[in-house]
């Protein structure tokens, strides 16, 4: 039994929680939580999509002919400091030997080539450092521009002749080149951390004011942050409530899967999902900006074909339950239990309505280059159902050989580009957390202050948050994945 004493209830009280989501999830801890049961991954033209150009064209033509009448937000989470991007920096300036890395002198030969240089230059040139010195300059950058703990939002990403941008200001552009909407504006979401918060409305409120004028837009811009409420609780070893050295109880963020509810609180006809550091400059923006907009092509015509079958089955026919059952297995890519067949005409009828009625995604997905990740596979449900499903590789069991077998054979890798519809037939919002699966999410292994513990993060924001929404995977370019993780990254040629 897990008891919890009066001063453990007051502080999940304080905390927004309720004293049985506590006890859910330390009992997640002691039961764990069930593997993805993975049928095999989705491939080419088994679940992933591939446009030929002339399709490509034709869905980018769907999209702008509509886009004036539609409501569109681009969502973007930016939570959280970038000081993992300097890892290997702040372990040289820790180490009193001085010894050099491989990925710190890559750094150091290349630092004129970063579109941070000038501001670093200056900044030691005025403090009196020099820049010869390795120490002095990495010293310059985490803690006299306070790279190492700024948001990647805030650092300049890529140098242009005048000037350099930030990947906020990148989203900005990406924004109004295909996410502008009814009366030309373009509306941005950005969740980020409370600490941050101040400093994005202040670097937003300068973007708004250079972009607006160059592409003849109005920005609408807003921030939430992470939810109290979602955080989860930690556990010793022993799955017992984590104390804290001041003997209060030690709750974390629960990943990005928390985000649901942030996403949640958006509605508009089209939402399109992309993260914070995945931004190009613009001399190669163009293959990006196709694909968004024939991303959002694809749901348009997806989504006009689920409403119109909607709207039929309320007078169902054989001929239309067999008409939509197809397109739910073959478009849709949701192959229906054995059961199915025995149900009677209503039955069948209501099934599709269930399947068609809700969410839908459309995932854009790169081929596979070894990155970490989760990526697209086929995957059985309870009821027997088989449906597309993004999973990371910690959802798959490792005594599993046919699910390790199918990561090994996975094709492509999910670069977190997304375009959601998530109004219903009528043009009501949805309510996103009635279609998420609670049983997905990850149990992961920390420490505090020197003692081990277990944390537990909710199903991820395009895995278990998204698990059942109609998924639709679309082959995108690779070029259109751009992610900087480490500080070296920004010297591939793509950020150049």
């Amino acid at each position: 039994m897990i008891n919890l004493n009066t001063d453990d209830q007051k502080q999940i009280a304080s905390w927004g929680l309720t004293e049985a989501q506590v006890k859910k999830q330390i009992q997640n801890f002691i039961d764990g939580f069930p593997f993805l049961s993975v049928v095999r991954p989705a491939t080419p033209d088994d679940g992933v999509l591939i446009l030929a150009d002339d399709k490509v064209k034709q869905y980018v033509s769907l999209y702008e002919n509509k886009i004036k009448a539609l409501e569109i937000v681009k969502f973007v989470p930016a939570s959280g400091a970038a000081s993992r991007m300097f890892k290997d920096l702040f372990e040289f300036l820790e180490n009193e030997e001085g010894e050099i890395s491989k990925s710190v002198e890559q750094f150091l030969i290349n630092i004129k080539d970063f579109a941070f240089y000038e501001a670093l230059k200056n900044h030691l040139t005025e403090n009196g450092k020099s820049l010869s010195d390795a120490k002095e300059v990495i010293d310059g950058l985490l803690n006299g521009l306070d790279y190492g703990q700024l948001p990647k939002g805030a650092l300049q990403f890529h140098a242009y002749e005048q000037t350099s941008r930030t990947p906020l200001e990148e989203h900005f552009v990406e924004g109004a080149l295909y996410a502008k909407g009814k009366s030309d504006i373009v509306k941005l979401h950005f969740t980020v951390s409370p600490e941050f918060q101040k400093l994005f409305e202040e670097h937003s409120q300068a973007a708004q004011q250079t972009f607006e004028d160059q592409f003849k837009v109005t920005f609408e811009v807003g921030f939430s942050q992470q939810k109290k409420s979602t955080d989860t609780i930690a556990v010793t070893t022993d799955n017992k409530p984590f104390v804290d050295d001041d003997g209060s109880l030690l709750f974390r963020p629960a990943g990005h899967g928390a985000l649901i509810e942030n996403l949640n609180e958006i509605d508009a006809d089209i939402i399109f999902i992309k993260n914070i550091d995945n931004v190009v400059p613009d001399r190669i923006k163009e293959t990006t900006v196709l694909y968004k907009k024939a991303l959002a092509g694809v749901l348009v015509d997806f989504q006009s074909k689920v409403f119109d079958y909607i709207s039929q089955l309320s007078n169902p026919t054989n001929e239309l339950v067999e008409e939509v059952t197809r397109f739910l297995e073959k478009d849709l890519n949701y192959k229906l239990p054995s059961t199915f067949t025995a149900l009677s005409l209503s039955e069948k009828a209501n099934t599709l309505l269930q399947k068609l009625n809700r969410p839908i995604r459309v995932c854009g997905m790169v081929k596979n280059t070894g990155e970490p990740g989760g990526g697209p596979f086929w995957v059985q449900n309870s009821d027997g159902s088989t449906a597309l499903q993004i999973a990371e590789s910690v959802q798959l069991d490792p005594k599993d050989t046919n699910a390790q077998k199918a990561m090994k054979q996975a094709t492509h890798f999910n670069p977190v580009d997304l375009v959601c519809g998530v109004r219903d037939h009528t043009g009501k919002k949805f309510d996103l957390l009635k279609f998420t699966d609670p049983s997905t999410g990850f149990i992961t292994n920390k420490s505090k202050s020197g003692r081990e513990l277990k944390a537990q993060e909710l199903p991820g924001l395009w895995n278990g948050a998204m698990a059942d929404w109609i998924t639709i995977f679309v082959d995108v370019p690779l070029i259109t994945f751009n992610p900087v993780k480490t500080v070296n990254d920004l010297l591939r040629p793509e950020h150049q």
